[in-house]
């Protein structure tokens, strides 16, 4: 199982990007933020929720600096069928890797043994290829775009600003906080 503040397993696989096959790597990103977007499978009911809520807020991720691989253990064959058949999945243009043998799944703790599928979880990782956040969801329980994106923009920020922490739901633009041992008595 990876941990925070750990180098993010590298991969490579086949993709569907721009309705293409591609074979990409993880570190084809370096010196970008990612955001490793695990899915169950897909023609499922809450993945095309999800991928279709990321497919419209793709810019603000790549405004961001911030670039989405969602990965399910799905062929590369079937996320073009589900693109081609799917107005939601249409939408995407962002990598859609495929990972048939959960190769990555297993790499990141994601994958389930007993049903070949991955686990719906989110990995944040920062432009030198390590792991700042990572949340884990029951497969009948879809995310947050906008906790996603409250998440990456506080891993940026306390990037930029070190020695500042974020409080919670914390957004661009309020205040921090500078922990002190002065203040750890008082709290």
């Amino acid at each position: 199982m990876v941990t925070i503040n750990e180098k993010a397993p590298d991969f490579t696989s086949d993709a569907l990007i721009n309705n293409e096959t591609k074979k990409i790597s993880l570190s084809d990103y370096k010196g970008k933020w990612i955001i490793l977007f695990f899915y169950p499978a897909d023609f499922t009911f809450v993945c095309p929720t999800e991928l279709g809520e990321l497919a419209d807020n793709y810019n603000k991720i790549k405004e961001i600096g911030a670039e989405i691989i969602s990965i399910s253990t799905d062929t590369v064959f079937v996320h073009k069928a589900w693109h081609d058949n799917s107005e939601t999945i249409k939408k995407i243009t962002f990598p859609m890797l495929a990972d048939p043998t959960g190769k990555v799944s297993k790499s990141y703790g994601t994958y389930i043994e007993e049903e070949g599928l991955s686990l719906r979880a989110t990995f944040i990782i920062n432009p030198e290829g390590i792991i700042k956040a990572f949340e884990f969801h029951d497969n009948d329980i879809g995310r947050s775009i906008n906790e996603l994106l409250r998440k990456i923009n506080a891993a940026k920020f306390i990037r930029e600003h070190k020695g500042q922490v974020c409080p919670m739901n914390w957004q661009p633009g309020e205040k921090t906080l500078k922990p002190s041992l002065e203040l750890v008595g008082k709290i």
